[in-house]
């Protein structure tokens, strides 16, 4: 059986979201799926190009004509498709739901070939809010035609629990972890001199880092005898970023809070090594969102961190090391972390134990291919 991972946008290393779908290609060929990712990017000589593994499979050239065309020139891939015996089409949602990729997806499924097409957060449009105005106009489009592309679709995979997404059926399954790429914690400190703490996010407003700012601000100010720290990793260009630095700056904790920009690699091995205990998301909230299943939680779990987040995810309510926090505007209560990490045993190898190997990518992308391919049988 052979598969296509199609991402409709270019990939960097650095991002949390280019590891997850190298994880699930990964996941996929381990599954004894032969799987190809195919995304946007440029060639040695600038071009904009549509890359298939690690071949050019379409050369659109430069300047403005090659920036449109390749937002609507799929016949090309189509017919790659069809000369290689594909049999299954993962595609990743960036909001894009257009007439070009629904005439795509209805002529494949013409062919035999199952589509399926993956909406990472749902519901998604309080997303749409920080954007650019190009961006607010792509959602806007969305709106119109994501129905009709639902339709011409065999399932929609979402991390929610939604039976159902724009009238498509869904196929639930959790972000998982690629165990083999994520080193497990070394250290447990149980009573650090300075307890650090970690985020490690793109930097949305629906992050919530302000409320832990706020908090550290609120704690620091009760002159407690626990020292904290924390350390935000992620790339902080966009406007909720600015705004995160502009707090810190104003409330004068250059002492307590230090940003490290995006980090991959070894040096997020690093920072990870030095962490105590990891903050997740605090204000999914501001986007609607009750119940959701992020990646940030799970590599937090995966390198043997306890975590405090203020969602609902179904994968870790009943872990005994993770703490919630209310879905509010609250400044997080560092008081009470601080109380939960000296009176719990934090093990790393207990942590990472505990969702082995249930959220492992393997066992959600074998969920994938049984669901669409058992109606064959």
């Amino acid at each position: 059986m052979k598969a296509i991972f199609i991402v409709f946008h270019a990939l960097a290393e650095y991002s949390g979201i280019t590891k997850k779908i190298r994880y699930q290609v990964k996941a996929l060929n381990d599954c004894g799926v032969e799987t190809e990712l195919c995304y946007l990017g440029w060639d040695e000589f600038g071009n904009q190009v549509r890359w298939v593994g690690d071949k050019v499979q379409k050369n659109f050239g430069t300047g403005i004509k090659a920036k449109i065309e390749k937002r609507f020139e799929y016949n090309s891939l189509y017919q790659y498709i069809i000369d290689n015996n594909i049999s299954l089409v993962y595609m990743r949602s960036l909001i894009n739901a257009e007439p070009f990729i629904i005439s795509f997806a209805k002529k494949l499924r013409k062919k035999g070939v199952k589509v399926v097409m993956e909406i990472p957060t749902f519901p998604y449009d309080h997303e749409g809010k920080e954007l650019p105005l190009p961006n607010k106009i792509r959602f806007y489009i969305n709106k119109l035609f994501r129905y009709s592309q639902a339709k011409n679709l065999d399932a929609i995979i979402t991390f929610s629990d939604y039976d159902r997404i724009f009238n498509q059926r869904t196929i639930k399954i959790s972000n998982g972890v690629d165990f083999d790429s994520l080193p497990l914690k070394k250290t447990y400190r149980k009573t650090p001199e300075v307890l650090e703490f970690l985020v490690v996010a793109e930097l949305h407003y629906w992050h919530g880092v302000d409320r832990a700012i706020s908090g550290i601000d609120k704690y620091i100010k009760s002159e407690p005898i626990q020292r904290i720290h924390l350390n935000i990793v992620g790339k902080p260009e966009r406007a909720s970023g600015y705004a995160l630095k502009t707090q810190v700056e104003s409330l004068d904790l250059g002492e307590f809070v230090s940003f490290l920009g995006p980090l991959s690699g070894e040096e997020l091995d690093e920072v990870f090594e030095k962490a105590d205990f990891g903050i997740g998301s605090l204000a999914r909230h501001r986007s609607n969102i009750t119940k959701i299943k992020t990646l940030k939680n799970r590599e937090y779990a995966a390198r043997g961190l306890g975590f405090v987040y203020s969602e609902i995810d179904e994968d870790f309510e009943d872990m005994p090391y993770i703490i919630k926090a209310p879905a509010d505007e609250t400044p997080l209560d560092f008081s009470k972390i601080i109380d939960f990490y000296h009176d719990t045993n934090l093990e790393p190898k207990e942590i990472r134990k505990s969702i082995e190997p249930n959220l492992s990518w393997k066992n959600q992308m074998q969920k994938v291919i049984f669901t669409i391919f058992a109606e064959d049988k």
